[in-house]
């Protein structure tokens, strides 16, 4: 296993909140260009606070490494504590954006409250990060691992118990599978990325997977917190298996298993989730930039669990200090040159009309 990998994602858990110096008025581009780099994007001073995903949490680190090289008069936090706190936090007027996997709620009156704590102006999701998310295990001398969707959700749900168990070892045809039970590591805080991944279980398998998706978990299996804490637990315990962001996934040296979306399996790699999410659809109106992703694809070549993680920000209704701040750091994630780093990192950089899309939004904060 990678102990290194480990270290790294569990202390950027571990830190919280994570600050940088971040920029003077120097910058000389327009913050609405398309191609801003962090070395010439126009920069706001003073303090900017950000808090939820932890999906997102090792791009983050990154894109405030990368604002701080170009911006040392200001300081951007970013706390990893999970969407459903995030989004907590942002209604609470506790910090100036919110990251999460999922968007706003209508139905649970996130959307009304969002525009109450926007001073009655709406609040915009804005997808920045693609994360694939990994079927990620822990078993020893198993290089190669096939699932489809309806394995997957009887492995999840608890049908399926034992990794050699005849639905495994049907699509695994040839591969020396242990007669151990498997051990289902989950998210016990609430998480887009549980929310995405019984998206995910419930539209390609639904007779399998019953239940609605939920940023709770629903199936079985033992709770741990954050997406550094199940990657800690699926190290730590052989014959387990867990969902988690590709990065984490990789960083933790776990096995990622191929899904067969129904046209023959598919290696998670940037490529493959991208084809996904280049076939999804922005359903918000206007800069709400909502998107609805096709979990049920059958493309060839498209690995199926990808989530989309969304800055929320006032569109309106910030002072004008916060609003700059938030415009100031926004315009360079969503840059071509802040989407770039994504590939290394162990995520997805958006679809370029996406892109395009979410860098008109965020020129038009205010």
């Amino acid at each position: 296993m990678n102990i290194a990998g480990l270290t790294k994602t569990a202390a950027l858990a571990a830190v919280g909140v994570m600050a940088l110096a971040a920029c003077s008025d120097g910058g000389s581009n327009d913050a609405s260009s398309g191609s801003t780099s962090a070395a010439n994007i126009n920069c706001a001073s003073g303090t900017l606070s950000s808090e939820g995903s932890s999906a997102q949490g090792n791009a983050m680190t990154e894109w405030i490494k990368q604002y701080q090289l170009a911006c040392p008069d200001a300081t951007v936090n970013y706390n990893p504590t999970g969407s459903g706190a995030g989004i907590e936090q942002f209604l609470a007027s506790q910090v100036d954006f919110a990251g999460s996997d999922s968007a706003l709620d209508a139905d649970d009156g996130e959307v009304a409250e969002a525009k109450e704590r926007c001073e009655g102006n709406d609040a915009w999701n804005l997808p920045m990060v693609v994360g694939p998310v990994a079927v990620a295990y822990n078993v020893e001398g198993l290089d190669s691992l096939i699932l489809n969707a309806d394995v997957t959700a009887d492995i999840f749900s608890g049908k399926i118990k034992k990794w050699n168990d005849p639905a495994i070892a049907a699509l695994n045809s040839g591969t020396d599978l242990p007669d151990e039970p498997i051990t289902v590591f989950y998210r016990s805080d609430e998480s887009g990325t549980t929310q995405n991944f019984t998206q995910y279980l419930k539209a390609a398998a639904p007779e399998n997977w019953t239940k609605e998706p939920s940023k709770s978990w629903s199936g079985t299996g033992e709770g741990k917190e954050k997406s550094a804490g199940v990657q800690e637990a699926t190290i730590q315990n052989e014959n387990s298996v867990t969902y988690v962001e590709w990065s984490y996934a990789r960083d933790g040296g776990l096995g990622i298993a191929q899904i067969d979306n129904g046209s023959g399996p598919v290696e998670l790699n940037g490529e493959t989730a991208g084809k996904t999410l280049d076939a999804s659809k922005i359903v918000g109106s206007g800069n709400n930039l909502e998107m609805e992703i096709d979990y049920a694809t059958a493309e060839p070549g498209a690995y199926p669990i990808v989530l989309v993680t969304y800055e929320i920000a006032c569109s309106k209704g910030l002072g004008d200090n916060e609003a700059a701040q938030v415009k100031s750091f926004l315009t360079y994630t969503a840059s071509d040159d802040g989407q770039s780093v994504l590939n290394d990192l162990g995520y997805a950089p958006l679809p370029p009309e996406v892109a395009s899309k979410v860098q008109a939004a965020v020129a038009d904060l205010s």
